[in-house]
């Protein structure tokens, strides 16, 4: 079966995307993507594969994909688990979903694969059990990139439930961290919780803004008025 889907990612490739694929994700040495790989498959096509093999591969098929060495088989992976992990209704599927998710964070190297999978599945699993979600905490509080990005985005679950007291506390975790995809990731959780409370956001932003690196207050303020946001732009609040 991962031979198979692999050998259709591979038809669907192109060589030239596959390079612009490279130069946007920063697979050059020093940047974030260092050293991955890529057939240049576009994502819809990822999706239509996924979807086609979505009964016929296992969670263990998912976990082999997972460790492969070029990105649209991690990502194809993603989209079959977190179809598993929502279409499911059994408890201890769910559960292997997660485990493996956990398992594998080191295949989950890119703000892409982190952004489509984990409010669905970790943040998904976590939402009704108070005593797992120390693992969001642990993970912000980690020097690797995309353990701090999972940690954020995961409780964008919560914030569909209204649920914002972990989003709050792991962006002020977060708020002196050097890395842009850190400030955009908090920026944009911080923007969900004020589409649903701007009260809440806007507590939480007259209390850091000030000190907020830029890009993330731009991402948190993005969808307020103009006039309130050029307030907090110029620190008139």
């Amino acid at each position: 079966m991962v031979s198979e889907i692999i050998n259709e990612l591979k038809k669907a490739g192109d060589n030239e995307r596959a390079g612009n694929y490279a130069w946007f994700f920063q697979v050059r040495p020093g940047g974030y993507g260092e050293g991955d790989k890529f057939y240049g498959v576009k994502v819809p096509v990822e999706r239509k594969i996924a979807k086609r093999f979505f009964h016929k591969a296992t969670i263990t098929d998912c976990a082999e994909l997972l460790d492969g060495k070029y990105h649209e088989e991690r990502q194809t992976a993603l989209f079959i688990l977190v179809a598993k992990y929502k279409k499911t209704k059994d408890g201890t599927e769910k559960k292997k979903i997660y485990n493996l998710y956990v398992k594998k964070v080191k295949s989950l190297n890119n703000w892409d694969l982190i952004d489509l999978s984990a409010w669905c599945i970790m943040g998904a699993w976590l939402y009704d059990k108070n005593d797992e979600r120390i693992i969001l905490f642990d993970y912000a509080k980690s020097n690797n990139l995309w353990k701090k990005r999972i940690a954020i985005i995961a409780t964008g679950y919560f914030i569909k439930q209204k649920d914002f007291a972990d989003t709050l506390k792991i962006s002020e975790m977060l708020l002196h961290d050097k890395h842009d995809l850190i400030h955009k990731a908090v920026g944009w959780m911080l923007r969900e919780v004020g589409n649903r409370d701007r009260g809440e956001e806007e507590k939480f932003l007259k209390k850091h803004y000030k000190e907020m690196p830029r890009t993330m207050l731009r991402y948190a303020i993005e969808k307020f008025p103009e006039p309130l946001r050029q307030k907090y732009l110029k620190s008139r609040i």
